[in-house]
């Protein structure tokens, strides 16, 4: 089916085997271990994820002008999580009245790195009142660091949950998405239920940062200190479909005794899917980590056989919320996480739709 790339991608592809950190996620705070230090942090986290889960209402304060907002998200991706991710928001934003202007960028995760740099220093240039971006690699804290001592713009973090420890003087105005850790967790618990003790096993990494390190290190050190499953190998991508299918190859052609690979995103699972369809290896197990509609479709084709579904709309909502109380001069949480749910290839269409209504509540519209 990737023929034409297999070879291309062999010279791209970065293979590591046991990336094992005991300390993956050393230098953050872990979501929980970030409430339970700051009471009055977690009393407002309750207080927006309430916020989120009702009906708007409208802004209390009237605007001089409209805001300015930039968003620069890898959104080229089969996961529709950063598409659906945008249209809750603005659509959050109008409900509740909030007048405003957005310039948003849609990259490639670790490929578009010119593309991302001209598109913030466009968004700092332009005095952006918000800035939405992510935080996954080295790359990416360098420009933090700066938008954060030297501009007005208050910088939202998405896709990530844990405020980092070295920012503890001068931390964005909020970190926000769905908490890597809670989500993997889900899916361990899944795999020590449902597949047999000392089975061996293998991680397809995204590519490398901060995802690979909260999705995958952490997988590895609960899975290698409470359970008697082993790791076989693991491999980074290169957050493609393409990468995901090479790296499940690599992974059955090292060990063919495999019980299950655990994807670290849709890409990278519906790659490892296609691969062990083309093997014939129904009998290794996967899994997805997000839920969106993509996963969803595979997992009802008995493509993928389990997910970490994330409310989707809960962070474009939490988003607008955030900004709306920093317009009506209200303090606003720091932190933010929304809501999962597993899902398997055994639940009902009607569970599932069920999931979807709830998840995609305004990006489904």
């Amino acid at each position: 089916m990737f023929k034409a790339s297999l070879l291309s991608l062999l010279s791209v592809v970065s293979f590591t085997s046991y990336a094992s950190s005991m300390q993956a996620l050393s230098g953050y705070w872990q979501y929980d271990d970030y409430l339970k230090a700051y009471p009055k942090q977690k009393a407002l986290t309750e207080q927006l994820s309430t916020v989120v889960r009702e009906n708007p209402t409208p802004i209390t304060v009237t605007q001089d002008k409209p805001i300015t907002i930039s968003v620069v998200y890898p959104g080229h991706q089969i996961s529709d999580y950063w598409s659906r991710n945008i249209k809750a928001f603005e659509k959050r934003l109008e409900k509740i009245g909030i007048r405003y202007s957005i310039n948003q960028v849609f990259t490639r995760p670790s490929v578009d790195v010119r593309q991302q740099s001209l598109s913030l220093l466009a968004a700092v240039k332009n005095k952006s009142d918000y800035l939405i971006f992510t935080l996954d690699s080295t790359r990416h804290r360098k420009f933090v660091e700066h938008v954060m001592s030297s501009t007005d713009t208050k910088l939202i973090l998405q896709n990530i949950t844990t405020p980092v420890k070295a920012w503890e003087d001068r931390q964005p105005f909020m970190y926000v998405g769905f908490d890597h850790l809670n989500g993997t967790k889900m899916l361990e618990d899944y795999y020590k239920t449902n597949i047999k003790d000392d089975s061996r096993y293998s991680v397809l990494y995204f590519s490398e940062g901060y995802i690979s390190n909260a999705r995958g290190d952490t997988f590895i050190e609960e899975m290698s200190r409470n359970s008697s499953f082993k790791l076989s190998s693991s491999f980074y991508t290169t957050a493609t479909r393409e990468s995901g299918y090479q790296a499940a190859m690599n992974a059955l052609e090292k060990d063919s005794s495999l019980s299950f690979m655990y994807a670290c995103s849709t890409d990278v699972a519906l790659g490892a899917a296609d691969a062990l369809s083309t093997l014939g290896r129904q009998d290794v197990v996967i899994n997805g980590w997000g839920g969106g509609t993509a996963e969803l479709e595979a997992i009802t084709r008995g493509d993928l056989d389990v997910t970490v579904m994330r409310m989707n709309d809960d962070i474009g909502i939490a988003m607008a919320e955030a900004i709306k109380w920093d317009l009506e001069g209200k303090p606003v949480p720091q932190v933010y996480s929304g809501d999962f749910e597993l899902v398997t290839s055994h639940d009902s269409a009607e569970k599932i739709k069920e999931l979807e209504k709830r998840a995609f509540r305004y990006s489904g519209q």
